[in-house]
């Protein structure tokens, strides 16, 4: 494990995965060496997700049906809550998120004081294809406006949380992948500032569980229903 830099911090590796037989092992072993405590959720797979990221060497977490994205992180924030660790950095289960980038958010995390590190891939944004390039950059201003910070790839599931604002995760509403933009608004309501660290984009044959009409619709509706109890609150 190489986290000589880390001190006393305790941490881990999330990988909510869905159907990622023959991706998942390697993602795992992939992650190991920046940090040996690997979490997978395994949410109601029937490929043998499970057993390729046991054999690998994670600790898995299953589900007995398939929750969704936003479930399947709140369970593994329960784990990691449960297990004591400092903070937890998500990452996708298909290989999408590069380890190598694993050492840049601690070093964000230690250099801004912040408790929430979003990855950004939009520094160099030229191999993402061009529609979600587009939506990532609209649907990332429209969120930073309404937090009141920039947070420059909203849309990035590769992040660091800290231990203290994972009640705050749990209490989401939304289950899919919009639960990963409600949660940076739950964030920024209360106080929490939000810091980045590059990330590099990987795109292979995997196919993407993004629906863009879907989870466009998903998204806009969470805004309107975040909206609404924001105004209820107040």
């Amino acid at each position: 494990m190489t986290d000589d830099n880390d001190d006393d911090l305790r941490w881990c590796v999330l990988l909510p995965a869905y159907q990622e037989g023959g991706r998942i092992g390697d993602t795992v072993k992939a992650a190991q060496p920046f940090c040996s405590d690997v979490v997978v959720v395994d949410d109601g797979s029937s490929d043998g997700t499970a057993a390729e990221a046991e054999a690998a060497g994670a600790i898995v977490v299953p589900h007995e049906r398939n929750m969704g994205k936003g479930v399947a992180l709140k369970t593994g924030f329960q784990h990691v809550m449960q297990a004591g660790y400092d903070c937890v950095v998500t990452m996708d289960g298909d290989g999408q998120h590069a380890p190598e980038d694993l050492p840049g958010f601690l070093e964000a995390y230690r250099r801004s004081g912040a408790r929430v590190v979003v990855g950004n891939r939009m520094a160099d944004p030229k191999t993402m294809p061009l529609v979600r390039r587009l939506t990532n950059r609209f649907m990332s201003g429209l969120l930073s406006r309404r937090m009141g910070q920039h947070v420059p790839d909203t849309q990035n599931g590769y992040r660091l949380y800290g231990r203290e604002v994972l009640p705050i995760l749990l209490a989401t509403v939304s289950e899919g992948f919009a639960a990963e933009s409600e949660v940076l608004l739950d964030l920024s309501e209360a106080g929490e500032s939000i810091a980045s660290a590059p990330t590099r984009i990987i795109y292979g044959d995997e196919c993407s569980k993004i629906r863009p009409v879907r989870d466009t619709i998903t998204f806009f509706s969470m805004l309107k229903h975040h909206k609404g109890n924001k105004g209820a609150t107040t």
